[in-house]
């Protein structure tokens, strides 16, 4: 007994001490939901005037103990309006319930910007924002596709259908010479490389190449909180010599205060192909041959839609889970994503593994030292086929497929595969005997300690590192005899690359009021990044003794035994570039007095290796203002809500080029001897871009109604660009990169409206659309035109297109101008080599439309171009008349030409086969059902059913008319406008739930 008499002693006192704790208290609870009935979780729930707040929970519901009396109790949460409602604490709890409304504007009430946030208030800049709730809706294997129209200024064009596919963004218009013109990427304070590790095709020559790696696959949409697009020079000049395009910033989800919550998102869905040229079919294709006098043997009595053989219907599966929670002193979310996607060609697809964590930590008593980490690792496999952006005359699969004799069997009749050497190539043979498999690996880590030394004042370090592995597998198998070189031999090809960015970066912020009116918000910075990237590659054809072989017909994969390839058709290669370092030195300074009048102002010094030790530096100020006339006494307040005025200007740089391309390279060839590939420059600089911006944000019906409107132009001169001791260049030249005394000047508006029509209960309509006007041309340019622009086919090789001349578009088309065709069906003589149109459009559209009624919600998205011009070299290369001359397939177009073409007419590239790409693209559409509480522990169920691409409106003939098939053949000059042979885009429809636990 005596020895349980102290433990019960203890306890007796510890009971005491708890009740003594909770007498006299009362409780405030209830829930908190949208106007739809789901939960607001994580809302914050304060009482005004002291620190007594909670969090919401999964089911949106609160408590509060507090002392008996009456209170202001506040809610809110980011994307809604915070409300105040008053409550009397009593002896019974008292119940509080609150339905908080969407506000437009809450999201950019902290606004991220570079190595900080602002308040929406400071902001002078021209900065977009968009949250969860305004991203694009549908499966997508990376974030930049959650932007596509819906940011004014912003063009999003996806290169290739395949699943993993690259896009090009375009922020405010073209003015890329060299690289890829693409904004630099930043991740949760990391900027990107903007390269994938993906290596490139390396295979028989009549393959030629495909398009690149997206470098943003790695990441996970699902984990996106936010993307914030930086477009004017004032916001992007703090990222200096990276920023000529554009910054955008990716913050990632995080963990908020409270019980654990787990999320999960279960979809899954199939795409069929959008649109496709027109060819003729086996009936047509007889018809055909009859009226061209083609012999009839070419008639092979069958009837076959080549390219529906090698398309499907692609299927698709998306999972994702993330658990979050934590206390005041630590937060975390971890989530797992998985994707499934085939390509609707077949032999083809996208496979993605990722996981992300984040943590938030605070330590000591006063909460002041904290550590902010971040991983995020993703492996993908892409399965990809050959269908290549400069293949020879024997084209790449969907060349192929348009050109086949739709009266040819694909198959024998013992059902192997029809193949004649020398004949146009079976695409289904083609596919089933290629093999093309890579796999990246992609880890970034940063973890940011920081210590507050007051409320106002704090350091923060960033350490960082962002490791890329790719692998790739290509073979072709021998049995493929109509490709040269691989009859009884076949083709295997292995490679590896390893990309690295390390980087550490020091900053000091500070953000008070140091008057009664003034407040000061400032940034001092230090970085520095290392770039490191490096490859190899074996590929070998088989031995080319019939006695031997070649490689066989074992059953693997000829990757899996290269060793036993023909030792004098095997080559090994690697490479390393010089490693490039970038050292900074930054600041910004935001002053705003009485929240009226808001002065920026920014400063950035960059020091990077990759420039001649005459011109290493380079300084990038900033500088813009901004009047907020609804903070005066005079503003109408009752009929507008905002009404601000800015204006910026600042100057950004690039220096997206190879490293070491200021100083000599040297390449060695197979025998070792030793050839000059880059030439010394000491005095290479930066490309510079200067821009000024002006803009007008409105607010009117209680910000009901928004309206932005922005002026802008930018000129970018010093145009980095390789060139050579003359044309044609010699075997032995090196390439020496200069600065090119030129101008490219974009200029243009950009308008954004947004409204919410019906805002009640049980009713939400509302509707968005974003419009730009760009005007690009080139000026001042020194010396010669730029030639660029390849054009590819047979009878096509050195083909040009497109021009880089003053007074013109960037990019711009001349060629010869088509006249028709003459009695003979022969072309009439070519009128001169002229200006024939520009491929950068003059004008960008978004559109978007929202309602709701209930639980039940319909959001749609349009996106469309009008004033671009589009060469459509798959029309000029495979569907030319011609090409039914030797038993080939023609395009309906062709055909139907009211004058009889004789089919020995050149395929000369002309303007015969520019064409107007102006379109209008229903984007996706989604209809969603919020089920909310399911049970006892489900919460905020919700289904959906999404499509995406559901059509277009054109008159363009091609694929699709969001086309950019990029090839840099012509100089090392990115092509703009041109369509040959992509990936088709699909039609997608994924049908998917979300829950909470």
């Amino acid at each position: 007994m005596s020895v349980f008499l102290p433990i019960r002693a203890g306890l007796l006192v510890v009971f005491l001490a708890l009740a003594n704790a909770v007498l006299g208290q009362s409780i405030i609870q209830g829930t908190v939901t949208e106007a739809n009935g789901s939960a607001v979780i994580g809302a914050t729930v304060l009482v005004k005037g002291t620190t007594t707040a909670a969090p919401t929970d999964v089911a949106g519901r609160y408590e509060l103990r507090v002392a008996p009396g009456s209170y202001e109790v506040v809610f809110s949460s980011v994307g809604y309006k915070a409300q105040t409602r008053s409550v009397t604490a009593g002896t019974e709890p008292a119940t509080l319930n609150v339905t908080l409304q969407e506000d437009a504007q809450a999201l950019n009430e902290v606004v991220v910007l570079g190595y900080g946030t602002a308040r929406k208030q400071d902001m002078t800049g021209s900065v977009a924002v968009i949250g969860t709730k305004d991203f694009n809706k549908g499966t997508f294997t990376s974030p930049d596709q959650l932007l596509q129209g819906r940011v004014s200024g912003v063009q999003v064009s996806n290169n290739s259908g395949q699943p993993g596919g690259p896009s090009t963004i375009r922020i405010r218009g073209n003015s890329a010479v060299t690289g890829t013109g693409q904004p630099l990427y930043v991740v949760d304070g990391v900027p990107l490389d903007g390269r994938s590790a993906r290596p490139g095709l390396v295979a028989s020559t009549d393959v030629g190449s495909g398009a690149d790696s997206n470098p943003l696959n790695f990441l996970n949409p699902d984990d996106i909180e936010s993307l914030t697009v930086l477009k004017d020079a004032s916001a992007t000049a703090i990222y200096g010599s990276r920023a000529a395009y554009g910054v955008v910033l990716i913050t990632t989800k995080k963990g908020k205060t409270g019980a654990p919550v787990l999320n999960v998102g279960v979809s899954g869905g199939f795409s069929t192909l959008l649109r496709r040229p027109t060819f003729l079919d086996a009936g047509q294709y007889r018809e055909a041959i009859k009226y061209y006098g083609v012999p009839a043997a070419t008639d092979k009595g069958s009837d076959v839609d080549a390219l529906d053989e090698i398309l499907r219907t692609g299927y698709l599966q998306n999972y994702n889970v993330a658990m979050s929670g934590g206390g005041e002193t630590g937060r975390y979310r971890l989530s797992l994503g998985y994707l499934d996607q085939d390509g609707i060609v077949r032999k083809t697809g996208f496979q993605k593994y990722s996981a992300n964590l984040s943590t938030n930590l605070q330590f000591l008593t006063s909460k002041k030292l904290g550590l902010d980490m971040n991983l995020t690792t993703s492996q993908f496999r892409e399965q990809l086929a050959p269908i290549t952006t400069d293949a020879g005359f024997r084209g790449s699969l969907i060349g192929q497929a348009l050109q086949w004799n739709p009266t040819q069997p694909l198959r024998n009749s013992n059902g192997t595969f029809f193949i004649e050497e020398g004949a146009i190539v079976n695409p289904l043979a083609a596919q089933e005997y290629y093999n093309d498999n890579s796999r990246v690996t992609t880890i970034l880590a940063s973890a940011s300690p920081y210590f507050r030394f007051t409320d106002w004042l704090e350091f923060r370090t960033l350490l960082s590192v962002n490791y890329n592995t790719g692998g790739r597998r290509t073979s072709i198998d021998q049995r493929l005899i109509t490709l040269p070189g691989i009859k009884d031999q076949g083709f295997a090809s292995i490679s590896n690359n390893e990309l690295t960015t390390q980087q550490i970066a020091h900053t000091l912020s500070f953000n008070r009021a140091v008057t009664t009116d003034l407040n000061l918000n400032a940034l001092l910075g230090y970085e520095y990044t290392k770039f490191a990237n490096s490859g190899s590659n074996v590929n070998a054809y088989g031995n080319s003794d019939p006695a031997v072989g070649g490689f066989g017909t074992f059953g693997l994969d000829y990757t899996n035994y290269i060793q036993y390839s023909s030792a004098t058709l095997r080559k090994i290669s690697s490479f390393v570039d010089p490693s490039s370092e970038l050292q900074s030195v930054f600041g910004r300074a935001i002053l705003n007095y009485k929240d009226r009048y808001v002065l920026t102002g920014t400063l950035r010094r960059d020091q990077s290796s990759k420039f001649g030790p005459n011109s290493r530096v380079g300084y990038f100020p900033s500088f813009a203002a901004a009047w907020d006339l609804s903070q005066e006494s005079f503003f109408p307040a009752e009929k507008l809500t905002q009404l601000k005025l800015r204006a910026g200007y600042g100057r950004t740089g690039n220096q997206e080029f190879p490293a070491g391309a200021a100083q000599y390279r040297y390449t060695l060839d197979d025998n070792g001897a030793q050839s000059p590939l880059n030439d010394r420059n000491d005095d290479l600089k930066w490309q510079s871009d200067a821009q000024y911006n002006a803009g007008i944000d409105i607010g009117a019906f209680d910000n009901r109604l928004t309206f932005t409107v922005d002026y802008f132009h930018k000129s970018t001169t010093d145009l980095l660009f390789p060139t050579t001791p003359g044309e044609p260049r010699p075997s032995v030249a090196a390439i020496r990169w200069e600065n090119l005394n030129g101008k490219i000047v974009n200029k243009g508006v950009e308008l954004a409206l947004g409204t919410t029509l019906v805002r009640r209960e049980q009713v939400e309509i509302g509707f968005n659309a974003n419009a730009t006007f760009i005007r690009n041309e080139v000026s001042d340019l020194v010396g010669a035109a730029i030639p660029t622009g390849a054009i590819n086919g047979q009878g096509l090789s050195g083909a040009l297109s497109q021009s880089i001349r003053n007074g013109y578009p960037v990019n711009a088309f001349f060629l010869p101008q088509y006249t028709g065709l003459n009695e003979q069906g022969l072309s009439n003589p070519f009128g001169p080599i002229a200006y024939s149109g520009s491929p950068n459009p003059r004008t960008l559209l978004g559109l978007s439309a929202n309602a709701r009624y209930g639980k039940l919600s319909l959001i749609a998205n349009m996106t469309g171009v009008l004033g671009q011009m589009i060469y459509n070299n798959t029309l000029n290369a495979v569907g030319n008349v011609g090409q039914i001359g030797g038993g080939k397939n023609i395009a309906l177009a062709t055909f139907e030409n009211p004058i009889k073409e004789a089919t020995g007419n050149a395929s000369a590239a002309s303007t015969r086969y520019l064409e107007k790409g102006n379109y209008l693209k229903m984007s996706n559409v989604t209809l969603s059902y919020a089920f909310g509480d399911v049970g006892s522990f489900v919460k905020g169920a919700r289904i959906y059913a999404t499509g995406q691409n559901l059509f277009v409106i054109t008159k363009y003939d091609g694929f699709d008319p969001e086309v950019n098939t990029v090839k840099r053949e012509a100089n090392q000059v990115p092509s703009v406008g041109i369509d040959y042979l992509p990936y088709p885009s699909a039609r997608t429809f994924t049908f998917g739930v979300n829950f909470s636990l």
